[in-house]
């Protein structure tokens, strides 16, 4: 199994003034729910995916994760997004750069740093 590590795509202050470095979306995002099991630091948590990218994923979840945590998802992408015959099980890495709650649900944006598909 290949591991792909994702670089970040960052936007840096050259003004020498300090500023922080602020993310910039550069990925075409899919409407895809899907749903998936989150490793949270030692709990699992389930949600649903509202949209992904090749960068990022938005979960719709019943609780708060803290922006900077670390978590391993999976999610098995559909064989007619990625143009395949059959679905394709994806194993990522990422972190959760925010997270708010929406109504009654709460919206947690997460980046994927590294994945790796699953051998069928």
């Amino acid at each position: 199994m290949k591991v792909m590590k994702r670089e970040s795509p960052v936007h840096t202050d050259h003004s020498g003034l300090g500023l922080a470095r602020q993310e910039v979306r550069c990925a075409v995002r899919f409407p895809l729910s899907l749903p998936v099991l989150l490793s949270a630091g030692n709990e699992q948590v389930t949600a649903l995916s509202r949209n992904v990218s090749a960068n990022g994923v938005l979960f719709e979840l019943d609780r708060e994760l803290p922006a900077g945590m670390d978590i391993h998802f999976s999610l098995r992408m559909p064989g007619p997004v990625l143009g395949t015959l059959h679905d394709v099980l994806v194993h990522c890495l990422g972190r959760v750069v925010r997270c708010s709650l929406n109504q009654t649900q709460y919206l947690a944006a997460a980046t994927i740093d590294e994945y790796k598909f699953a051998e069928q």
